[in-house]
């Protein structure tokens, strides 16, 4: 079987000045970071379908990923892979005291357990220590400095929230999330009232932002919710394309009451598989 090493060999000669692949030679970090956003997503996507046949792929596509960054950046004399590596390997050692008490990668474990809670409040402790070593003066840093701001808007928003409630900027609970909810609505239905593009494209922003903390609240990661309904949606309205296919129909044919009615018989089949 072909190892790490060899992975790496190949990236090397892929960009190779002589003999490498033209298009791989005209790739740049930033050429290249659609491609890393779309295999994240396709690791994501062969999880939530429970595709373990092709998530031995896709995570195989994900690492390349890294492996070019690497490689660009030891073209550059920046660091290589194994910095890379050494890098993760030391933060994560540093960050999980309660597994290496000692910071040795490979000393004796610490025979005591903590909770969950307590391990994720040290682990958040550690990332506000290692931000403020990175503070290039007297200037503290802010707390969403480090926030990426090329991350899907609704896992970004949740990041920003959280940082933010690290200080005690949130609500202590969730049922005030959903009166903040409704006050937002009732902006939007203002601003449609108004006619306001602008105004409503903001009020709905607004409004967005206050559903992920809502969900942020509930421990539902907003992203993943989403997901999951768009792929509920996806799967119902198909079954409305197959039931007007049987029937020598098309949807843009049918009423939405129609349409609506179909719809209602897919959640039904959902609810009710064996038909009992």
């Amino acid at each position: 079987m072909y190892k790490l090493d060899d992975l790496l060999h190949l990236m090397a000669r892929l960009r190779d000045p002589k003999h490498g692949c033209p298009w791989d030679l005209k790739q740049d970090y930033a050429s290249i970071v659609p491609y890393t956003l779309e295999e994240a997503y396709e690791v994501a996507d062969a999880i939530e379908r429970g595709d373990f046949a092709h998530l031995r792929e896709e995570l195989g596509d994900l690492l390349f990923q890294v492996v070019y960054y690497s490689q660009l950046a030891r073209e550059e004399k920046r660091f290589g892979f194994n910095e890379v590596v050494d890098g993760i390997t030391h933060k994560l050692v540093r960050r999980h005291p309660h597994v290496f008490p000692d910071g040795d990668l490979y000393g004796a474990p610490d025979m005591g357990k903590l909770e969950e809670a307590a391990v994720r409040q040290r682990w958040e402790e550690l990332k506000a220590e290692e931000r403020a070593a990175k503070a290039a003066g007297p200037v503290q840093l802010s707390l969403l400095d480090d926030v990426p701001v090329a991350l899907p808007a609704l896992s970004r928003a949740a990041k920003l929230q959280k940082r933010a409630a690290q200080v005690g900027f949130d609500w202590p609970e969730a049922l005030p999330v959903v009166d903040k909810l409704r006050e937002e609505l009732d902006e939007v239905l203002e601003a449609m009232a108004d006619g306001d593009a602008a105004a409503q494209a903001e009020e709905v922003g607004d409004l967005l932002f206050v559903v992920v903390n809502l969900a942020r609240h509930l421990k539902v990661d907003p992203e993943t919710a989403l997901r999951a309904a768009n792929t509920k949606f996806e799967r119902r309205f198909r079954y409305i394309e197959d039931v007007l296919r049987d029937a020598g129909r098309k949807p843009e044919e049918c009423t939405l009451e129609e349409l609506d009615a179909i719809w209602s018989e897919a959640k039904r089949e959902e609810e009710n598989p064996s038909g009992c």
